[in-house]
């Protein structure tokens, strides 16, 4: 199954070269992608494609159910990377719906190391219990929660220290929020964009 792989590898490269012989020789060039993807490791959530973007277009960090805490040195890096050195216009928190680490977060059961992970969408769920308790319809109450937990990273985002200094030093970055449907592949906006500290006051009150 490995072999087939390094097949479909193959097969891609020339593909690519056959329709833009320049293609490789561009991307050894220069990085300098746009946009900074922070997404869930689903594996039916595949960044690039989602957004029909080449590779070199699109700077991408993912973990368990699109989490930005302020305590994770791997996704720490990646912001100051691609903030700081890469100057990406846009980052991009990417949910989607029927998130399993969102469902895991809150339900009953005990799945070990991961539940440490998930404790920021306990607190998401908690702080809007009242909302959530209104559904009665578990895959709906599922899918709130997943925008709730992408507007919950967005503000993450756009308080923490990487972008505040982006922004004092003139840089002009903006925070969004997206979740995306595996059921139709589309992406909803959930139009809590922050391209200021006046946007962030403005939407969260800090």
């Amino acid at each position: 199954m490995v072999d087939s792989l390094i097949e479909n590898n193959r097969l891609w490269a020339r593909e690519k070269t056959r329709v833009d012989p320049d293609f490789f020789s561009r991307l050894v060039r220069q990085q300098a992608p746009d946009y900074l993807w922070i997404g869930c490791s689903d594996s039916r959530v595949p960044a690039n494609e989602i957004v029909n973007l080449d590779p070199g277009e699109l700077f991408v960090h993912r973990n368990v159910a699109n989490l930005a805490p302020a305590q994770d040195a791997n996704y720490l890096s990646v912001l100051q990377y691609a903030v700081h050195v890469l100057k990406v216009k846009h980052v991009l928190v990417v949910g989607h719906y029927g998130c399993g680490g969102v469902r895991a977060a809150i339900d009953s059961k005990d799945h070990g190391l991961i539940d440490h992970w998930l404790s920021p969408i306990r607190d998401v769920a908690h702080n809007h219990r009242h909302e959530l308790s209104a559904f009665d319809d578990d895959n709906a109450k599922i899918d709130r929660l997943c925008e709730l937990n992408v507007i919950a990273q967005v503000r993450n985002v756009s308080v923490n220290p990487i972008i505040h200094s982006a922004w004092v030093q003139g840089h002009q970055v903006a925070i969004h929020g997206w979740v995306y449907s595996i059921a139709n592949g589309l992406v909803t906006d959930m139009n809590v964009s922050v391209r200021s500290m006046a946007d962030r006051q403005r939407l969260f009150d800090i």
